[in-house]
């Protein structure tokens, strides 16, 4: 019994200690968004810094998550077509590492977004994390909206409903589609920060 006490302590140690490690890592909305550098699902790198002066929208994706399924039965696409026509570039980041739920390699992200209808700017390809360790992703879908004066303007949940359930979309407040809307509008974002929903990001040990 005090071993498996003990065993569960020390789980709960590591968990939190995650928490705490991103928490402390992830920026603060108003400052200057990390500058990274990634390679897309066509094999091309690609730099914040290559947007600047544009609206970007960063979303972490697992296609193996219910809370991502949930959103690909047609609204994110529909967010994705609906932000970049105003303007702004939308990444896509998929922060799993190999072997673990919703990892693929370029070839497959192309096929599966190509199914799908989805329309991101770039599919990013973040299998160390580093990218995602930066923003302090916690879960999929994970969702930043960095101002064109390079700040972060938003960090948070997709809506306001935690759920896996489709039909709660239309219910919800579309927290991250006011934030993009009120950035491309030059607004402040009225809900800059929220708390993020989803399943955790599968990130390398």
């Amino acid at each position: 019994m005090t071993t498996a006490i003990t065993h569960r302590s020390a789980l709960l140690a590591l968990v939190l200690g995650l928490g705490a490690a991103l928490a402390q890592a992830a920026p603060k909305v108003g400052e200057p968004a990390p500058a990274f550098s990634a390679v897309d699902s066509n094999g091309r790198s690609v730099k914040l810094a290559d947007f600047a002066g544009r609206t970007v929208v960063l979303e972490w994706t697992n296609h193996g998550c219910p809370y991502v399924q949930k959103w690909y039965q047609g609204g994110m696409q529909a967010l994705q077509k609906a932000s970049t026509g105003k303007g702004a570039v939308w990444l896509t980041v998929l922060s799993s590492a190999p072997g673990t739920q919703g990892h693929v390699d370029g070839p497959t992200a192309n096929s599966m977004m190509k199914e799908q209808g989805a329309a991101p700017t770039h599919y990013l390809l973040d299998p160390e994390g580093r990218v995602g360790r930066a923003y302090g992703a916690q879960v999929t879908p994970h969702m930043y909206v960095i101002a064109p004066d390079g700040r972060l303007a938003y960090a948070g949940g997709i809506d306001s409903i935690a759920s896996a359930d489709v039909s709660d979309i239309a219910k919800a407040e579309p927290l991250a589609r006011l934030a993009i809307d009120a950035v491309l509008a030059g607004r402040p974002v009225a809900k800059a920060q929220t708390r993020p929903y989803g399943c955790s990001v599968k990130y390398a040990n």
